[in-house]
């Protein structure tokens, strides 16, 4: 009866003991709850034209083939009419290299645009060549109807980016031709095209002649 009597209260104390360890997590749980619903939001990516610090043209302008011919290659209009760079002459060219799957291209497709409303009426072209399959091209002319005034342009065969010397690292690519037709210099990557840094290139390259 002793020994009985005895073990009563230790098995008290482990029921009670386990309840309250269940208690505490139970606590612990509700408390992290609380705090990850008082938590802010992450906060959304920073649009590509509020940062000219990281996509400023000025930045990132390479001269690796400064003064070089671009490719004779053939390229096509909307109207399905062929076209070269060399069809630009006489005119400051801005050349994008992007495609449907690249999501910086789309990012800064709308500042190419605004580029090209800056300078509506002078000698510049802002010339947006999709390297996309003729399976993503309806996609692709639907997705530059909504950047006006930017015309359609295509590269069935995507070979443009490897036609160039050196050939184009990665989507997107931006070739500067100056009036001449010569390669002026090119961004590899997104860039703020409605910024001050690519408003002085142009202006820069306008003022050559």
């Amino acid at each position: 009866m002793n020994d009985q009597s005895a073990g009563k209260p230790r098995g008290g104390v482990l029921t009670w003991a386990l309840w309250g360890v269940a208690a505490i997590g139970v606590a612990a749980v509700v408390y992290i709850i609380a705090q990850s619903a008082t938590k802010p939001a992450t906060q959304a990516p920073v649009a590509l034209a509020t940062a000219p610090a990281t996509h400023d043209v000025s930045k990132k302008l390479e001269h690796a083939a400064d003064g070089t011919a671009p490719p004779a290659y053939v390229f096509i209009d909307g109207k399905d009419k062929k076209v070269t760079a060399a069809d630009f002459k006489g005119k400051i060219v801005v050349m994008n290299l992007w495609a449907t799957w690249c999501a910086p291209c789309k990012l800064e497709m709308p500042t190419l645009a605004k580029l090209a409303q800056a300078y509506a009426g002078k000698p510049v072209a802002v010339v947006a060549i999709s390297i996309d399959k003729p399976e993503a091209v309806e996609q692709a002319k639907a997705f530059i109807a909504q950047q006006a005034p930017l015309a359609f342009y295509n590269d069935p065969d995507a070979k443009l980016p490897w036609a160039l010397k050196p050939a184009a690292n990665g989507m997107p690519t931006t070739i500067i031709l100056g009036k001449d037709g010569l390669e002026r210099g090119r961004i590899s990557g997104e860039a703020d095209w409605a910024g001050d840094g690519a408003k002085a290139l142009i202006d820069k390259l306008l003022a050559a002649g």
